[in-house]
């Protein structure tokens, strides 16, 4: 039983970041961008929350300055790919690795290999709800997460009425599929995909703070290591419906929950339990290729 909490907690534990970075990303996706940058808005999140917790003492601090530094890089982002009309996978890809660099160029300045909070730990970031978390199971569902974690689900919903019940979601989805059209209704089209865009990078920078602040009370360079790709997968697997790429999203997180757990019992071997998650997302990926070549053959496409 001890084992199966284990392995249920970790994989809310491990999807949350990933989850995040989906819910974000789906509405670039509809909008007809591909934000490879959201590994880079990622890892702008962790290294800001954590840095200024660093520097101020503040954790609210940290929360609200990830947030605007992951928005300003989503301007970039959209500045280049939707109004210099730039090549957005070079864009992302730059954008990726200048995070990481600027990063690890401030580290260097603080002659530190990690940014490690002193004043709190991870304990404090835990919500837990009494008599629910000493319940088998429901427990290890429920209780004993954190306040970002709790956000991240309750979003799914959020984020799915938001695209299929409101104006804003019809008019991202009408410009990922047909600009002109969008056009001749009156919209403008790079207004959306701004917006969709900078959803994205606010989502990101949840999963960043979730990743460095919440979950560690430290940031090391890179950290994030390839969530942000793993992500794109899941909402292309998902073709960026919320509840599908959500639940790609969970897949992984129990992929990788099952990696950790299990190498804990496979001694000098456990290091090949690392491979797991990227098997099961290229396996997942694979059959949901084979899947969409065969659906596209009988509707003779």
């Amino acid at each position: 039983m001890e084992f199966l909490n284990g392995i249920i907690y970790d994989s809310i534990y491990h999807a949350v970041p990933i989850l995040l970075c989906v819910l974000g990303g789906i509405f670039a996706y509809k909008a007809n961008v591909l934000n490879i940058a959201l590994e880079g808005m990622m890892l702008t999140g962790a290294f800001v929350s954590v840095f200024v917790s660093f520097k101020t003492e503040n954790i609210i601090l940290g929360y609200l300055c990830a947030i605007i530094a992951c928005l300003v890089i989503g301007l970039i982002f959209s500045f280049f790919g939707v109004t210099c009309k730039g090549n957005v996978i070079i864009i992302g890809l730059a954008i990726n690795m200048s995070v990481s660099a600027i990063a690890g160029f401030i580290l260097q300045l603080m002659k530190s290999a990690n940014i490690k909070l002193s004043f709190t730990n991870a304990a404090n970031f835990k919500i837990h709800i009494p008599v629910i978390e000493d319940i088998p199971i429901l427990g290890s569902i429920l209780s004993g997460h954190t306040v970002i974690t709790y956000v991240s689900f309750v979003s799914i919903i959020l984020i799915w009425l938001l695209m299929y019940k409101t104006k804003f979601g019809i008019y991202v989805r009408v410009v990922g599929e047909n600009e002109d059209s969008a056009k001749s209704l009156g919209l403008n089209t790079n207004k959306y995909r701004y917006l969709a865009i900078l959803l994205g990078s606010f989502f990101c920078a949840l999963a960043g703070i979730n990743l460095a602040l919440e979950r560690m009370t430290i940031y090391t360079n890179n950290m994030t290591t390839g969530r942000g790709f793993i992500a794109i997968a899941a909402i292309y697997c998902g073709q960026g419906d919320p509840l599908s790429c959500a639940m790609y999203a969970i897949i992984f997180g129990i992929a990788r929950a099952l990696s950790v757990n299990l190498s804990l019992y496979a001694g000098g071997a456990a290091a090949v339990f690392d491979i797991i998650p990227y098997v099961v997302m290229s396996l997942v990926l694979t059959l949901v290729s084979i899947t969409k070549y065969r659906n596209r053959k009988v509707r003779g496409i």
